[in-house]
């Protein structure tokens, strides 16, 4: 009479050390569930320290407990341990080609349902159940179906290696404890598992506290997510009304020019037309006179003449036509050459704040990046060279600027430059009307006793002759002083002096997210004269200084 399978999960019944079917089952005070032989020989390798624990739970024991058979949960093992009768088996119990085949089964073999590691063979339910119902297959050692069944038995002595050398890190057989592995550190294969076991146990709580410390790190992450999204999603909304607030200011200016336009259009031509009807009616009348006088100048009779002469001939006063050619003929051009100025201001403000804002949204960085390697080579230094030229508003009176404002020398009388709060009024300074973030690279030609080329912060102070506003004396800007025979570094009014080759051409590297600035000697060969490495915590403009009326710079053009 077929019967079902025993509904019981099976692997509820497994000991966690050997993970087979309990033997022996014993319960230990924690309440966890052992082979009798597994928890000895874990307890085994405890007993130097005299503190017993759990491999599960990790409870610790002291004195060692005294184990004993759990009978009831034997009664029950057993009980799972004997196969069902069946009918005839399934179509599902024979093996296939991925699975076990029972060893001792003929003709179509039936899957397997454990192997044995003291028979070294598979057994399907029917011909395993010698193992469950004899005593002397007690002590063998039953596992889940497996193939790799031979890779257990020594290949030079042909027995089930049982045991494991600690010198060569291998499994052996007992002859091989006598033999080539004798005098080696050899334990039984079951105490090396309890072992190996100790410390699966210890690399997966280590595990778990990664995981659990990585859980943390992403729901963190998320929130910075969650952050980045929100701010970004706001710094969108409010920008986009402040640049409609912009949009609407510049139509409204638009649209009120174009009103005062039309109006003063209006007027003008009003004017004009009022002269224009004048003028019209006068010709209209001299037109009437000149007829009146033909006629008169036709009539024969002298008294009749010198009667009508009178009345004739007197002309009315002439309308003054003497505004018309006052000025030339521009009308509204000064208006659009007003609003082109404006035009063209507005782009100088914002090319130069516009580095500002870029570089405020990329300088948001939430996590360090690595900082791209430094360039090696000019070839690859040229890679970020770009045009830089000089702000006449923050040039010095005795500067002069040339070259498409790329380069400056100082002359012996006052420049006519108008005032301007950016122009440096102590000493003989100018700073380019870029600002330079990201990675920059320039070079600078120098003539002349001292110059010192220069990186500062815009807000340097301007008026003066203080240390405050004078390139490298201060906190807030970065001065290579190039001699005739010598260079020195100043930040801070604190001088490094530089030794490296003479060149009167000066490269310069700005990598302002690494916070890096490099100053090279640059001849056929580029060196290394300085390097700074600190945080810039505003955009920075390139600049010169001189000491004397021979003194020139130029940037280079490397493009």
């Amino acid at each position: 009479m077929a019967q079902k399978g025993n509904p019981l999960d099976l692997n509820k019944f497994c000991c966690s050390i050997c993970l087979d079917l309990l033997k022996d089952p014993v319960t230990i005070p924690c309440g966890h569930s052992y082979c009798m032989n597994c928890i000895k020989f874990h307890w085994d390798g405890e007993d130097e320290k005299k503190i017993y624990s759990c491999p599960q739970c990790r409870t610790e024991f002291k004195p060692r407990p005294v184990l004993m058979k759990n009978t009831m949960l034997a009664d029950v093992l057993e009980q799972l341990k004997r196969p069902r009768l069946q009918a005839a088996p399934a179509d599902h119990c024979y093996a296939g080609p991925e699975d076990v085949a029972c060893d001792f089964c003929t003709g179509r073999k039936l899957k397997a349902v454990k192997s044995c590691l003291m028979c070294l063979v598979s057994y399907c339910e029917k011909h395993l159940r010698p193992h469950y119902e004899s005593d002397k297959f007690k002590k063998h050692k039953l596992v889940e179906p497996s193939e790799k069944l031979q890779e257990n038995i020594c290949s030079r002595h042909g027995e089930v290696m049982k045991m494991f050398c600690r010198t060569d890190q291998q499994c052996i057989c007992y002859l091989c404890s006598v033999d080539e592995h004798k005098g080696h550190d050899t334990v039984s294969a079951a105490a090396e598992r309890t072992e190996r076991q100790r410390e699966l146990e210890l690399s997966r709580q280590q595990i778990q506290q990664r995981i659990q410390d990585r859980d943390k790190d992403v729901k963190l992450l998320q929130q910075e997510v969650e952050a980045i999204n929100g701010s970004a999603d706001k710094a969108v909304e409010d920008t986009e009304k402040i640049f409609t607030q912009l949009i609407r200011l510049m139509e409204r200016r638009r649209s009120d020019v174009k009103q005062q336009i039309r109006s003063q259009q209006e007027t003008e031509v009003s004017r004009v037309k009022e002269l224009q009807e004048k003028l019209e009616q006068e010709i209209t009348e001299l037109k009437r006179k000149d007829a009146e006088l033909k006629l008169l100048s036709h009539t024969e009779d002298h008294t009749q003449f010198l009667h009508n002469y009178p009345s004739v001939s007197a002309l009315s006063e002439a309308t003054d036509s003497s505004s018309i050619n006052i000025r030339p003929l521009r009308y509204f051009e000064d208006v659009t050459a007003a609003v082109s100025e404006l035009r063209d201001q507005l782009q100088d403000v914002l090319t130069q704040k516009w580095t500002n804002v870029s570089l405020t949204v990329t300088e948001v960085d939430v996590l360090l990046s690595e900082p791209e390697p430094e360039p090696k080579s000019r070839t690859e230094f040229l890679r970020y060279s770009q045009e830089i030229t000089l702000d006449p508003n923050t040039a010095h009176r005795r500067l002069l600027l040339a070259e498409g404002n790329r380069k400056a020398a100082v002359m012996r009388e006052d420049q006519s430059y108008f005032k301007h709060p950016d122009r440096f009024t102590g000493w003989c300074q100018v700073l380019s009307r870029e600002s330079l973030t990201g990675r920059f690279y320039w070079e600078v030609e120098w003539r002349g006793g001292r110059v010192s080329v220069a990186v500062a912060y815009k807000n340097i102070s301007r008026a003066g002759s203080s240390n405050e506003c004078l390139f490298g004396q201060n906190d807030k800007s970065w001065a290579l002083e190039c001699n005739e025979n010598s260079y020195y570094f100043w930040f801070n009014s604190f001088q490094t002096s530089v030794s490296g080759p003479r060149s009167s051409r000066v490269g310069v590297y700005l990598d302002h997210r690494a916070g890096i600035l490099s100053f090279y000697s640059v001849s056929e060969t580029m060196t290394l004269l300085h390097r700074v490495q600190t945080t810039f915590t505003q955009p920075l403009h390139a600049g010169f200084w001189f000491s004397s009326s021979r003194d020139t710079a130029e940037f280079c053009k490397l493009k």
